[in-house]
């Protein structure tokens, strides 16, 4: 898909003279230099591949970007408007594009965004097995724990679920899973997330809770990235149907989601039972610690 939405000369330098598989992110600012982020580290792209040297820098341009977008949205930026208000696009492949420019708003609703002057695309990777080092930390009495996994921005929290998922399935433990896709991130296609997991993607946790509960019976729902108030509410309303919790959150260290005010009446009520740490000490997904609901660390 990456071939689609890059011009054809800045994709061949990628595809040709970087290891495409080791990009986590390439972002462009309309007149800046273009930096990718490899292994957790940024570099600028050059024409020869990959320099720390801002002069020898490709450039990318605001004509650039526009282009990108409208390849991304598949030639028709009204259809991915939606997405477009809540400042991404979402390709086919789980590629996620961020986009910076002018928000357009009308009493106070975003109607879209003009002017495009930035885009950050992140690009998915399946790393199988990245969850096994604490998979067995997160079932008890062959159910799984209610889990939060935590991280800094693109440190691997969703390789870590999308893996978990397939792990499951791997594993023969037959739950019925709920993966509720916000963002369009989790799912990368080719039975990335085994046989028993089900879909809502693009719904607002508030919604995809409840609709999912009441119409697919989940023993387990997966969802990405809780950051509003309304995201605890509705994990709240889905603990007390009985469904178990796998989440992520960001945030730079276990210290800090404690004292967070979103997330520090979750932590003494010890609605999670584990919590992973992950970082990008040793590139992304480092197991930096996993906890149990008292913030006891069980390993590493």
């Amino acid at each position: 898909m990456l071939e689609k939405i890059l011009p054809q000369d800045i994709y061949n330098i990628i595809k040709n003279k970087v290891n495409i598989n080791y990009v986590n992110e390439i972002r462009l600012r309309s007149d800046k230099p273009i930096l990718l982020q490899i292994g957790g580290k940024r570099t600028f792209l050059s024409s020869s591949g990959t320099t720390s040297s801002i002069k020898e820098a490709l450039l990318a341009s605001k004509i650039m970007i526009e282009d990108i977008i409208f390849r991304a949205s598949e030639c028709s930026i009204y259809s991915v408007n939606e997405q477009i208000k809540k400042g991404f696009i979402v390709t086919n492949g789980g590629i996620r594009l961020g986009i910076g420019g002018d928000l357009i708003e009308e009493n106070g609703v975003i109607k879209t965004m003009t002017n495009f002057s930035s885009v950050n695309i992140r690009l998915p990777h399946e790393i199988k097995n990245c969850s096994l080092c604490a998979f067995d930390f997160l079932l008890e009495n062959n159910n799984v724990l209610n889990t939060l996994v935590v991280s800094p921005p693109g440190a691997g929290k969703t390789t870590f679920l999308r893996d978990f998922i397939r792990q499951l399935s791997e594993h023969n433990y037959a739950f019925n899973v709920l993966v509720l896709d916000e963002r369009g991130e989790l799912d990368l296609g080719n039975n990335c997330l085994g046989n028993f997991a089900d879909k809502i993607s693009f719904a607002r946790k508030s919604i995809g809770f409840e609709n999912g509960i009441r119409s697919l019976s989940p023993n387990i729902i997966v969802t990405d990235e809780i950051g509003q108030k309304e995201d605890i509410d509705a994990i709240c309303y889905a603990m007390n149907c009985g469904v178990k919790i796998l989440a992520s959150a960001h945030c730079d260290s276990m210290d800090s989601l404690a004292k967070k005010p979103l997330f520090e009446s979750l932590v003494q009520d010890k609605l999670f039972q584990r919590y992973v740490f992950l970082s990008m000490r040793n590139g992304p997904g480092t197991l930096e610690g996993i906890y149990n609901e008292n913030l006891t660390r069980l390993r590493v």
